[in-house]
Protein backbone atom coordinates (compact mmCIF):
# COMPACT_ATOMS: atom_id res chain seq x y z
CA UNK A 1 0.00 0.00 0.00
CA UNK A 2 1.50 3.33 -1.18
CA UNK A 3 1.42 6.43 1.01
CA UNK A 4 -1.85 8.14 -1.27
CA UNK A 5 -3.80 4.61 -0.40
CA UNK A 6 -2.66 4.91 3.40
CA UNK A 7 -4.40 8.78 3.82
CA UNK A 8 -7.29 7.54 2.05
CA UNK A 9 -7.37 4.93 4.73
CA UNK A 10 -7.32 6.97 7.61
CA UNK A 11 -9.89 9.37 5.69
CA UNK A 12 -11.72 6.53 5.52
CA UNK A 13 -11.67 5.45 9.18
CA UNK A 14 -11.98 8.31 10.24
CA UNK A 15 -15.73 9.15 8.59
CA UNK A 16 -16.33 5.74 9.29
CA UNK A 17 -16.11 6.52 13.09
CA UNK A 18 -18.03 9.65 13.19
CA UNK A 19 -20.80 8.61 11.24
CA UNK A 20 -21.01 5.96 13.48
CA UNK A 21 -20.86 7.90 16.65
CA UNK A 22 -17.84 7.52 18.26
CA UNK A 23 -16.35 10.43 16.98
CA UNK A 24 -17.43 14.37 16.86
CA UNK A 25 -15.42 16.78 17.22
CA UNK A 26 -12.13 14.79 18.41
CA UNK A 27 -10.05 11.89 17.48
CA UNK A 28 -7.67 10.05 15.53
CA UNK A 29 -6.58 8.32 13.28
CA UNK A 30 -3.17 7.19 12.04
CA UNK A 31 -0.96 5.10 9.96
CA UNK A 32 2.41 3.93 10.06
CA UNK A 33 4.09 4.93 6.77
CA UNK A 34 5.56 1.52 6.05
CA UNK A 35 9.39 0.08 6.60
CA UNK A 36 9.90 3.50 8.25
CA UNK A 37 9.38 5.40 12.13
CA UNK A 38 7.29 8.05 10.42
CA UNK A 39 3.69 8.19 9.97
CA UNK A 40 0.45 10.02 8.37
CA UNK A 41 -1.55 11.95 11.25
CA UNK A 42 -4.61 14.54 10.98
CA UNK A 43 -4.67 18.21 11.86
CA UNK A 44 -6.14 19.77 14.55
CA UNK A 45 -9.72 18.72 13.50
CA UNK A 46 -12.63 16.85 13.67
CA UNK A 47 -12.48 13.03 12.08
CA UNK A 48 -15.43 14.87 10.17
CA UNK A 49 -13.31 17.10 8.16
CA UNK A 50 -10.05 14.57 7.96
CA UNK A 51 -9.46 15.28 3.85
CA UNK A 52 -6.06 13.59 1.94
CA UNK A 53 -4.67 17.10 0.94
CA UNK A 54 -5.10 18.25 5.02
CA UNK A 55 -3.01 15.35 6.42
CA UNK A 56 0.45 15.66 7.74
CA UNK A 57 3.36 13.44 8.66
CA UNK A 58 5.01 12.86 11.70
CA UNK A 59 7.94 10.89 13.39
CA UNK A 60 8.46 8.98 16.73
CA UNK A 61 10.38 12.03 17.94
CA UNK A 62 6.93 14.44 17.27
CA UNK A 63 8.76 15.57 14.70
CA UNK A 64 6.54 17.71 12.03
CA UNK A 65 7.97 16.58 8.60
CA UNK A 66 5.00 17.46 6.03
CA UNK A 67 1.60 19.37 5.87
CA UNK A 68 0.35 22.41 6.93
CA UNK A 69 -1.75 23.42 10.25
CA UNK A 70 -1.37 21.69 13.34
CA UNK A 71 -1.83 18.37 14.45
CA UNK A 72 -4.02 17.09 17.41
CA UNK A 73 -2.25 17.69 20.47
CA UNK A 74 -2.26 13.68 21.89
CA UNK A 75 0.02 12.72 18.28
CA UNK A 76 2.28 11.32 21.35
CA UNK A 77 0.04 8.53 22.12
CA UNK A 78 0.63 7.50 18.68
CA UNK A 79 4.53 8.40 17.70
CA UNK A 80 5.15 6.56 21.16
CA UNK A 81 3.63 3.31 20.30
CA UNK A 82 4.80 3.48 17.18
CA UNK A 83 8.12 3.53 18.63
CA UNK A 84 7.56 1.07 21.04
CA UNK A 85 5.25 -1.31 19.27
CA UNK A 86 7.57 -1.98 15.50
CA UNK A 87 4.71 -4.39 14.85
CA UNK A 88 1.86 -1.48 14.92
CA UNK A 89 0.95 0.13 11.49
CA UNK A 90 -2.37 1.57 12.58
CA UNK A 91 -3.40 3.48 15.61
CA UNK A 92 -6.33 5.27 16.66
CA UNK A 93 -8.10 6.76 20.18
CA UNK A 94 -11.24 8.72 20.59
CA UNK A 95 -13.25 9.16 23.26
CA UNK A 96 -15.14 6.20 24.01
CA UNK A 97 -18.44 7.12 26.24
CA UNK A 98 -18.73 3.36 27.88
CA UNK A 99 -15.44 3.17 28.33
CA UNK A 100 -14.94 6.50 30.71
CA UNK A 101 -18.09 4.56 32.28
CA UNK A 102 -16.29 1.71 32.86
CA UNK A 103 -13.07 3.16 33.66
CA UNK A 104 -14.56 5.60 36.57
CA UNK A 105 -15.86 2.60 37.80
CA UNK A 106 -12.78 0.88 38.36
CA UNK A 107 -13.18 -1.73 35.67
CA UNK A 108 -11.80 -3.22 32.28
CA UNK A 109 -13.62 -4.50 29.51
CA UNK A 110 -14.54 -8.43 30.34
CA UNK A 111 -15.61 -10.03 27.05
CA UNK A 112 -19.70 -11.33 27.24
CA UNK A 113 -20.15 -11.39 23.81
CA UNK A 114 -18.79 -12.82 20.82
CA UNK A 115 -17.36 -9.98 19.17
CA UNK A 116 -15.87 -8.25 22.53
CA UNK A 117 -13.91 -11.82 22.55
CA UNK A 118 -11.51 -9.98 20.28
CA UNK A 119 -10.10 -8.17 23.72
CA UNK A 120 -9.86 -11.20 25.71
CA UNK A 121 -8.98 -9.69 28.94
CA UNK A 122 -6.11 -7.50 27.61
CA UNK A 123 -7.58 -4.40 27.39
CA UNK A 124 -5.39 -2.33 30.08
CA UNK A 125 -6.00 0.63 32.31
CA UNK A 126 -4.32 3.78 32.10
CA UNK A 127 -5.13 5.81 35.22
CA UNK A 128 -4.07 9.21 35.43
CA UNK A 129 -6.53 12.00 34.50
CA UNK A 130 -4.78 13.90 31.87
CA UNK A 131 -4.53 14.39 28.24
CA UNK A 132 -1.42 13.00 26.64
CA UNK A 133 0.19 16.06 25.53
CA UNK A 134 4.07 15.11 26.26
CA UNK A 135 6.62 12.61 25.06
CA UNK A 136 6.93 11.22 28.60
CA UNK A 137 3.13 10.43 28.96
CA UNK A 138 3.17 9.21 25.25
CA UNK A 139 5.77 6.53 26.42
CA UNK A 140 3.81 5.82 29.96
CA UNK A 141 0.43 5.02 27.29
CA UNK A 142 2.53 2.35 25.17
CA UNK A 143 3.98 0.96 28.15
CA UNK A 144 0.45 0.62 29.76
CA UNK A 145 -0.65 -1.07 26.25
CA UNK A 146 2.37 -3.52 25.95
CA UNK A 147 2.05 -6.81 23.82
CA UNK A 148 -1.72 -6.68 24.38
CA UNK A 149 -2.15 -3.69 22.12
CA UNK A 150 -5.15 -1.69 23.57
CA UNK A 151 -6.03 0.35 26.55
CA UNK A 152 -8.19 3.36 27.70
CA UNK A 153 -7.65 5.95 29.71
CA UNK A 154 -10.01 6.46 32.80
CA UNK A 155 -11.73 8.92 32.26
CA UNK A 156 -10.73 10.12 29.03
CA UNK A 157 -10.31 7.66 26.13
CA UNK A 158 -9.41 4.79 24.36
CA UNK A 159 -6.28 3.75 22.41
CA UNK A 160 -6.61 1.01 19.91
CA UNK A 161 -3.21 0.05 18.20
CA UNK A 162 -3.89 -2.68 15.29
CA UNK A 163 -2.21 -3.86 11.54
CA UNK A 164 -5.15 -2.33 9.35
CA UNK A 165 -7.07 0.68 8.84
CA UNK A 166 -9.97 -1.79 8.93
CA UNK A 167 -8.76 -3.65 11.91
CA UNK A 168 -8.29 -0.46 13.79
CA UNK A 169 -11.65 1.03 12.88
CA UNK A 170 -13.70 -2.18 13.82
CA UNK A 171 -11.41 -2.65 17.30
CA UNK A 172 -12.64 1.24 17.86
CA UNK A 173 -16.08 0.19 17.02
CA UNK A 174 -16.55 -3.05 18.95
CA UNK A 175 -14.63 -1.76 22.22
CA UNK A 176 -17.93 0.65 22.35
CA UNK A 177 -19.83 -2.11 22.06
CA UNK A 178 -18.71 -3.97 24.25
CA UNK A 179 -17.98 -1.42 27.05
CA UNK A 180 -21.53 -0.78 26.63
CA UNK A 181 -23.05 -4.49 27.04
CA UNK A 182 -20.55 -4.93 29.82
CA UNK A 183 -22.97 -1.70 31.64
CA UNK A 184 -25.91 -3.15 30.47
CA UNK A 185 -25.18 -6.25 32.09
CA UNK A 186 -23.84 -4.96 35.45
CA UNK A 187 -26.84 -2.60 35.47
CA UNK A 188 -29.38 -5.58 35.53
CA UNK A 189 -27.71 -7.96 37.35
CA UNK A 190 -24.66 -10.19 38.07
CA UNK A 191 -23.16 -10.49 34.14
CA UNK A 192 -21.74 -14.01 32.78
CA UNK A 193 -18.26 -13.42 31.36
CA UNK A 194 -16.71 -15.88 29.32
CA UNK A 195 -13.96 -18.24 30.67
CA UNK A 196 -10.04 -18.58 29.75
CA UNK A 197 -11.39 -21.36 28.40
CA UNK A 198 -14.42 -19.98 26.28
CA UNK A 199 -12.24 -17.10 25.53
CA UNK A 200 -9.52 -19.48 23.81
CA UNK A 201 -12.39 -21.37 21.77
CA UNK A 202 -13.89 -18.21 20.14
CA UNK A 203 -10.96 -15.64 19.89
CA UNK A 204 -9.66 -17.18 16.94
CA UNK A 205 -12.94 -17.32 15.50
CA UNK A 206 -13.68 -13.41 15.78
CA UNK A 207 -10.31 -12.05 15.29
CA UNK A 208 -9.05 -12.67 11.65
CA UNK A 209 -8.59 -10.53 9.60
CA UNK A 210 -11.42 -11.48 7.36
CA UNK A 211 -13.46 -10.55 10.17
CA UNK A 212 -12.54 -6.99 10.56
CA UNK A 213 -12.46 -6.81 6.63
CA UNK A 214 -16.01 -7.70 6.26
CA UNK A 215 -16.72 -4.87 9.05
CA UNK A 216 -14.33 -2.40 6.63
CA UNK A 217 -16.73 -3.28 3.97
CA UNK A 218 -19.75 -2.85 5.23
CA UNK A 219 -19.29 0.32 6.95
CA UNK A 220 -17.51 2.08 4.10
CA UNK A 221 -20.47 1.04 1.74
CA UNK A 222 -22.63 3.54 4.70
CA UNK A 223 -19.87 6.25 4.12
CA UNK A 224 -20.42 5.34 -0.03
CA UNK A 225 -24.74 5.57 0.61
Amino acid sequence: MDVDELKQNIVTASHILHQQGIAAAFGHVSARIPGTNTFIFPPRMSPALVRKDNLLTLDVDGNQLSGDGRPNTEFWIHARIYQARPDVHRSAMFIHRACVVLGSLGETIRPLHASGAVFKNDVQVFDPITLIRTRELGDDVAKTSGRMARCYCAATASTSPTKTSGASASMTLWMEEAANYQLRAMSAGKPRYFTPEELQVIYPQVSGEEVSNRAWEYFSSRLES
